[in-house]
């Protein structure tokens, strides 16, 4: 598709690491979002008027990049065509985040703009299968990688979340709306009494994309500061979907694993 590309950024690593994969691309941020790189904010609430600039500036292709928590509407703010829309989007909130974005999606499309995936946008920031550290799983991690996969595919049914802490066979943690960082401090406050035996395998965090998940928005993703997270949580290590995961800062991350001695393993499904 020809035309000029656009990021809507949230905060975090991921849209600057794609603005550095596309430089060209134009930088947007919902008003409240502060990302980590210059952006032009716009409002949720006159999303209409946000849709049809984009068209006028030529813009066919959008990747929604970064965290965003729902935000908080200002009926004051709306204007008449995006009001309209409020009872599709208000019934797809309540029919949870997937939904949510696919409707999203949607409303772009209606105008014109394909939101695209950053794996067909920048897809050296989705690792493929293979172990990226000096550090290795175990036989013991595999098994934990293999029970923890399980898990986080059955939490993706219900669109709960996108990852799991297992140790020794024990689910320790689910990720949930607080995300992946509130997951680990939970593991790092309280796993340790979790463990059947403290001297066993210390576990690992594991992330994939959930089943039959639009690969437009909201793939998973892994930083520095999970790696340093997972750390303090008393891992051994973090395993992820192969293709399904972004890698943001890879030498960063790779470097730091092999400082802290966890394993960096892009498992394949």
């Amino acid at each position: 598709m020809s035309g000029r590309f656009a990021i809507i950024a949230g905060t975090g690593a991921l849209p600057v690491a794609l603005k550095a994969a596309r430089p060209d691309a134009l930088v947007f941020a919902p008003a409240g979002v502060t990302p980590d790189l210059p952006a032009e904010s716009f409002h949720f609430e006159r999303l209409v008027p946000f849709l049809n600039s984009l068209t006028d500036q030529g813009i066919t292709r959008v990747a929604l990049a970064g965290a965003m928590q729902r935000p908080r509407l200002d009926p004051a703010l709306f204007d008449p065509l995006t009001a309209q829309m409020v009872p599709r989007l208000v019934a797809a909130m309540q029919a949870g985040d997937d939904a949510t974005l696919r409707e999203i999606v949607a409303i772009f499309s209606e105008f014109g703009i394909e939101v695209a995936g950053v794996d067909a946008l920048a897809p050296e920031l989705l690792p493929q299968a293979g172990v990226l550290t000096q550090t290795r799983p175990s036989a013991a991690d595999e098994k934990d990688a293999e029970r923890a996969a399980a898990i986080v595919a059955a939490l993706g049914q219900v669109d709960v979340g996108q990852g799991a802490v297992v140790a020794q066979g024990l689910c320790l943690a689910a990720e949930s709306l607080p995300g992946t960082d509130a997951m680990l401090d939970f593991v790092a406050r309280t796993g340790a009494a979790l463990r059947p035996d403290p001297a066993g395998p210390r576990g690992l965090l594991y992330k994939a994309a959930k089943p039959g998940q639009s690969r437009d928005v909201d793939l998973p993703a892994l930083g520095v500061t999970t790696v340093q997270n997972a750390h303090a949580a008393g891992l051994g290590g973090i395993v992820w979907a192969a293709g399904d995961v972004l890698l943001l800062e890879r030498e960063a991350m790779v470097a730091e694993a092999d400082r802290l001695g966890l394993f960096l393993w892009a498992r394949a499904t």
